[in-house]
């Protein structure tokens, strides 16, 4: 759902940004005025797992491929509006040091995965768990519901974007200036594997957490009981810490999963799939490529020979021998970017929230 640039027009690259804007505001008053800065490492550490969970690219049929987000469990344990900031934290940094999105595309990245995804996830599952007793199944139960629920509407707002450029956006001989594919193709594409494949994963994954932190720390898991909990030292932060680290070492086993996510090809690709690149797509995609493009390192062999390390962005299968070879750039390029993303969440909340005591209201 990482839309990069050329795929949408600047009216709507530039619509979606006002519309995250004003939900960045609304999330960072809510966190100024229910969190305290001893909440400030949880929600770094909340940051630091979605980031990492975005690495894992999982193959769809049609050898194209996906990805978990965790938006969900995470407004879950730190609520929807810390939620927001943390993803859009990581959301910046795949997209300015990774070239994983786009960068004028960034305000509508933000506005599907860092804020229609956690949002509707979170409410869903607090009106499907309502009354349930705590550690219930019908609390997990909600809660992959909700996650499947929020991905879905994140990835229904990703289509109709890409497929209104088709529809509104031609150029005089009536060829596509950006993104290709009209509404109804945009929207099966992209609906179907979420719905049916990364949806159900991401569902499954957010009650697998659910109950981890059920066992382990409940306290997250009673409605924004768990951060007030956290600031008076009964919040346990190892096992989470722990947990990250594991996943980050894990990360490489997604450069098994070939081909690239719909919607996120080159230009090359674009030029294979229909024949000619898009006026506008050819003038806005690939301006800017992160600093460590495709989380690879610089000067490496790879790229040098003008190869990626991300088996993701790669036409051919990736064998064994490939994977161990690239892991250790994929490994450096992650933990770099779960330094960036926790500190400045970390930063940014204790900005934000300053000296401020804690709050008997959290929601």
């Amino acid at each position: 759902m990482h839309i990069p640039d050329g795929y949408l027009s600047p009216q709507t690259a530039g619509g979606m940004w006002a519309l995250v804007v004003p939900a960045w505001y609304w999330a960072g008053h809510k966190v100024k005025s229910t969190l305290s800065s001893r909440q400030a490492p949880l929600v770094a550490v909340g940051a630091a797992f979605t980031f990492v969970i975005m690495m894992f690219n999982i193959p769809l049929p049609g050898g194209t491929t996906g990805h978990a987000v965790g938006g969900t469990i995470l407004a879950v344990a730190i609520g929807p509006w810390a939620a927001v900031i943390a993803i859009t934290v990581a959301l910046v940094i795949q997209a300015v040091f990774f070239g994983d999105g786009g960068i004028l595309a960034l305000g509508a990245n933000c506005f599907n995965i860092a804020f229609i995804l956690p949002v509707t996830g979170y409410f869903t599952y607090r009106l499907l768990a309502k009354g349930a007793a705590p550690g219930s199944s019908r609390r997990w139960l909600a809660a992959g519901i909700g996650a499947w629920a929020g991905l879905n509407l994140a990835a229904f707002f990703t289509a109709v974007e890409f497929g209104l450029q088709g529809e509104l956006f031609k150029a005089a001989d009536g060829s596509a200036l950006y993104s290709p594919y009209g509404l109804s193709a945009a929207i099966p594409a992209m609906m179907l594997p979420h719905l049916l494949v990364v949806g159900t994963i991401e569902a499954v994954m957010t009650s697998m957490i659910y109950v981890f932190l059920m066992r382990t720390n409940s306290i997250l898991l009673e409605n924004y009981a768990g951060l007030k909990a956290a600031a008076t030292g009964n919040f346990r932060l190892k096992p989470l810490i722990v947990g990250i680290v594991l996943l980050l070492v894990c990360a490489p086993l997604g450069l098994l999963a070939t081909g690239t996510a719909w919607g996120e090809w080159g230009t090359n690709d674009i030029q294979k799939e229909i024949g000619y690149v898009p006026e506008g797509m050819q003038r806005f995609a690939s301006r800017w490529k992160g600093f460590l493009p495709e989380y690879a390192l610089p000067k490496s062999d790879e790229v040098a020979a003008g190869e990626t390390l991300d088996a993701s962005k790669s036409e051919a299968p990736i064998s064994m021998a490939g994977v161990w070879k690239s892991t250790p750039a994929y490994l450096i390029s992650g933990a770099l970017g779960l330094l960036l993303v926790s500190g400045m969440v970390l930063m940014g909340v204790r900005l934000l929230t300053g000296k401020s005591p804690n709050k008997e209201r959290l929601g």
